[in-house]
């Protein structure tokens, strides 16, 4: 078994841990957290839509980034890689800037995790199911909204958010089903918008970085 330390998620911090780095000068920098998953999908979408993409394997990078990114992959396999430690730092991170979990990294994010049942950040107030629509072999490509608009979204071991807190926006359905919702800074969809050609989950992503960093801006001045 992988321990955290072999998987370079290193718990240690700077003393500029706490800070954001919104406030730098050499454009916006987005972590992908590169532990596992396809996390190679996201760092090329977020490089065409004009982001500076850092792939974060230890805790001190996530310093220098302005948004963080977690892949999909196996969530229960992410807890033990991060560490208690680690853990505790992402949640951190999570209170203090924009976060956005696809498949496995919504399910790390979601405050109540079911099939079984186990921790996570609780980043999300909400409710999530972990391999609702069945086994990889179930996995499939459907036809969503994203908005009013149509979009093609990748189902694979998909997890279902069976409960919405009241104070999370939702993004994208796929029938009758919230498929990307977004509470504050935090951002989450339970398909795989990095595996199809459409651009809008990353980009709606990108708003929310640098609609906080406005708004964290402001508040300092």
């Amino acid at each position: 078994m992988v321990t955290p330390r072999a998987a370079g998620f290193s718990p240690q911090e700077t003393p500029q841990s706490m800070d954001r780095a919104g406030g730098k000068s050499d454009g916006m920098k987005i972590g992908v957290l590169a532990l596992q998953g396809d996390f190679e999908a996201h760092r090329k979408r977020l490089e065409e839509l004009g982001a500076e993409v850092v792939l974060v394997k230890n805790s001190e990078q996530l310093d220098r980034v302005d948004g963080l990114v977690i892949p999909g992959g196996e969530s229960s396999t992410f807890l033990q890689l991060l560490g208690e430690r680690g853990l505790e730092r992402l949640k951190r991170f999570s209170r203090q800037q924009p976060i956005f979990g696809t498949c496995a990294g919504a399910i790390l994010l979601a405050n109540e995790i079911e099939n079984p049942k186990q921790a996570g950040l609780g980043a999300l107030d909400i409710r999530i199911r972990r391999n609702a629509y069945g086994r990889q072999i179930d996995s499939s490509i459907r036809q969503g909204k994203f908005g009013a608009a149509p979009m093609e979204m990748v189902f694979i071991r998909a997890p279902k958010i069976d409960w919405l807190g009241p104070k999370v926006e939702v993004l994208a359905t796929e029938g009758s089903d919230p498929v990307v919702v977004r509470e504050g800074n935090v951002m989450a969809a339970t398909f795989h918008p990095e595996l199809s050609a459409d651009k809008r989950v990353h980009q709606a992503f990108l708003s929310l970085v640098e609609e906080f960093g406005e708004n964290h801006d402001a508040s300092a001045e």
